[in-house]
C-alpha cells in the first residue's frame, strides 16, 4: 500500500470514534494571527483543528491526500454550517490556485511521509507556496517503540450504528539507520453477523534535527527551531521540536 492511501477506507470510518487525542486549535491560531492570512493547513484530515480555525473567523485552506478523511470533513462542516475550502492532493505535490502566508501541520503529520525523497518534495512544495515572508511551522518528533505490553492489546468503541469498532497492534518493526518505524495495525468492525477486518501497516520515517535542517536548506528554506512554547530550542532538546521555516 502507498502510504499516502494509508487513511482510507475502513482507517478513515474508524478514526473518529477511535481517536484519542484531538489537536488544540490555539497554538495554531496563534502562529497564523502572527504569521499572517491566509493560511493552509497540511494534512487537515477529517478537520482538526481546521474546522474550529474556520468557525473563530480565521481564513484557513486546507489539504490532505485521503479523499475519505476530506469527506468526513466536509460532512462535519455542513453539519456545523461551517465554510471551509479544502484540497484533495499530496502534501509533496501541492498546486494550489494562491499563496499563503503562514503554512502548518497540526502535530508531526510530516512524519508521515516515507522517506528523505518524499520529504524534500514536500518542502520544495512548501517553499512554492508560501507568499513573500510567509512562514511554515512543521512540528517533528523521534517517535518511540511500542511497549511489548501492548502488542495485542485491544482499543474498542462504538459506531453511531451500533457497530463494535477494533484497533490493535499486531507487530512493529524499526529500522534506526533508515529512521523508520512500522507498525501493524489491526481495524476491526463487527455489526451482528457483519464483520470487516483488515491490516495496515502505518510507516513513520523521523529526522534528526541537523537532518531537517539540511533538507529544508536543500529547499531553499532556512528553519529556526522551537520547543511547544516557542522559545529556542536548544542543541540537544529533545520531544516534539517545531520548525520556523
Amino acid at each position: 500500500m502507498d502510504p499516502a492511501d494509508f487513511y482510507t477506507g475502513i482507517v478513515a470510518e474508524l478514526y473518529g470514534p477511535l481517536k484519542s487525542f484531538s489537536q488544540d486549535p490555539e497554538p495554531y491560531a496563534a502562529f497564523i494571527q502572527q504569521a499572517g492570512m491566509p493560511a493552509l493547513e497540511l494534512g487537515c484530515g477529517d478537520g482538526d483543528p481546521l474546522l474550529e480555525l474556520r468557525r473563530s473567523g480565521l481564513d484557513v485552506d486546507g489539504v490532505d491526500s485521503s479523499a475519505d478523511m476530506l469527506k468526513r470533513l466536509r460532512r462535519r462542516a455542513d453539519e456545523r454550517d461551517i465554510p471551509a475550502t479544502v484540497f484533495h492532493q499530496r502534501m509533496e505535490a501541492l498546486h494550489l490556485p494562491r499563496r499563503y502566508r503562514a503554512i502548518f501541520l497540526a502535530g508531526p503529520t510530516f512524519t508521515l511521509l516515507p522517506d528523505d525523497a518524499t520529504a524534500l518534495a514536500a518542502l520544495r512544495a512548501i517553499r512554492a507556496h508560501l507568499a513573500e515572508g510567509g512562514t511554515a511551522l512543521v512540528p517533528l518528533f523521534t517517535p518511540v517503540p511500542t511497549p511489548a505490553e501492548q502488542i495485542g492489546r485491544v482499543r474498542t468503541a462504538a459506531a453511531p450504528d451500533g457497530a463494535e469498532l477494533r484497533v490493535s497492534v499486531v507487530a512493529e518493526q524499526r529500522d534506526e539507520q533508515a529512521r523508520t518505524q512500522t507498525t501493524l495495525l489491526r481495524y476491526e468492525r463487527h455489526h451482528g453477523s457483519d464483520s470487516t477486518i483488515e491490516e495496515r501497516p502505518w510507516i513513520m520515517h523521523w529526522y534528526t534535527r541537523d537532518q531537517f535542517e539540511k533538507l529544508a536548506t536543500t529547499a531553499g528554506l532556512a528553519a529556526a527551531v522551537t520547543d511547544s512554547d516557542g522559545k529556542p530550542a536548544p542543541a540537544d532538546a529533545t520531544g516534539l521540536l517545531h520548525f520556523r521555516l
